[in-house]
């Protein structure tokens, strides 16, 4: 466990400081992109960077079925076209289910946007975008997944942004059964990223940089006690969260695929209609 001792001051990160959470050491592996993943501080912060030959990305040890995880993420600064920061949950397998964030890049000055996705048995094609309503390159945020059987909740500082309800009752699949991981990368998309691809990766501005602090997973068991919880049971958002759910949705999203008729000219996706 992290010691109560281990506040630190990081110049580096402009007078941030990091406070206890769990130990990147202990709950991580890094996965791929060999010196650009970095775990530091002992234990509290880890980076991710992306330079012209490769990205990185890290993985948890564990596996989760169903739980609240929350990570604070600075993202890259500045020029950051083409790049994008992804953060996720996924099981393997054709079959995958994934619960995701990403986060797309832009030209400095320019609002990053916030891509959200659910696959569910290996198809998705359920994305909502979103821009923020604060710089998330200036200090660290925290991002928010609720996975429980009744709905999936993605939430930024504690504010609803999207729910995706179970809807297995008009056949639309639901992620319940199988474990996933938390993944996270940085990597280059500047084929797709920023406006469609039309504005490119500037490599003069590399190496890309984002962080990661306060991880924190809460696990649902559905054989304990916790089932029988109020919260645990409930299917919906208090008043107040439905309140700040509207609000995002009405000022701050910039697509929803169910609103997305020319996509879907053979009528929209069944959970779109409940």
């Amino acid at each position: 466990m992290a010691s109560s001792t281990c506040i630190m001051f990081y110049a580096l990160l402009l007078g941030v400081v990091a406070k206890c959470a769990a130990n990147f050491y202990q709950d991580f592996d890094l996965t791929w992109g060999d010196h650009r993943a970095k775990i530091f501080g002992g234990g509290q912060l880890l980076s991710l960077s992306l330079d012209k030959v490769s990205g990185s990305g890290f993985q948890s040890k564990k596996e989760y079925l169903f739980g609240r995880i929350d990570m604070q993420l600075k993202l890259v600064a500045g020029n950051s076209a083409g790049t994008v920061t992804a953060y996720y949950l996924s099981s393997q397998g054709p079959t995958h289910d994934e619960i995701d964030f990403e986060f797309l890049g832009n030209v400095s000055g320019d609002p990053y946007i916030l891509h959200t996705n659910v696959f569910t048995q290996g198809k998705g094609n359920r994305e909502q975008q979103f821009y923020l309503w604060f710089d998330p390159t200036r200090n660290f945020h925290t991002y928010s997944i609720i996975w429980k059987p009744q709905h999936i909740i993605f939430l930024v500082d504690n504010i609803p942004i999207r729910v995706f309800k179970n809807a297995e009752s008009a056949g639309v699949p639901f992620p319940k059964n199988q474990p996933m991981r938390i993944y996270s990368s940085l990597w280059n998309a500047d084929d797709w990223a920023t406006r469609g691809g039309l504005v490119k990766t500037d490599w003069s501005k590399a190496p890309f940089t984002a962080y990661y602090r306060n991880f924190k997973a809460t696990e649902f068991s559905v054989s304990s006690n916790s089932f029988s919880d109020a919260a645990w049971q409930s299917t919906e958002l208090d008043a107040y969260g439905r309140r700040r759910l509207r609000w995002v949705q009405k000022y701050f999203m910039i697509y929803n695929y169910c609103n997305d008729l020319k996509r879907f000219p053979q009528g929209l996706p069944a959970e779109c209609k409940r």
